[in-house]
């Protein structure tokens, strides 16, 4: 199993698992998020790939799978991922390149398909 597959594993099963624990917190993050991805005056679209420059900067390898996957799936092309994935590399400096190594692995598995 790659690490990619592995990653989307753990993260089906913690969703059922706080979803059967009833986590109040949890729902209300899952509420937030709704709210925040959803069209408005920015399209989803757009907003997944702030995301996607955030996770990068940030350095946070799951939400760089999730976003990317997200963005492409809201029709995001490879070219606006990658160029998202460059701004995060801008707001993080050198650091932003480490994190980068992984987006671009997420972006070559999402595209490849």
């Amino acid at each position: 199993m790659s690490k990619l597959d592995e990653m989307t594993r753990r993260r089906k099963q913690a969703h059922a698992k706080l979803l059967a624990a009833k986590s109040r917190v949890y729902e209300a993050f899952l509420e937030m998020e709704k709210a925040a991805f959803a069209d408005g005056a920015l399209a989803k679209k757009h907003k997944e790939l702030i995301a996607v420059g955030i996770s990068v900067a940030t350095d946070c390898e799951s939400c760089m799978q999730w976003h990317i996957e997200q963005a492409a799936a809201s029709g995001a092309c490879e070219r606006e991922v990658f160029e998202a994935m460059e701004v995060g590399i801008e707001m993080a400096g050198g650091p932003g390149t480490v994190s980068a190594r992984f987006a671009l692995e997420v972006i070559e598995n999402v595209f490849a398909k």
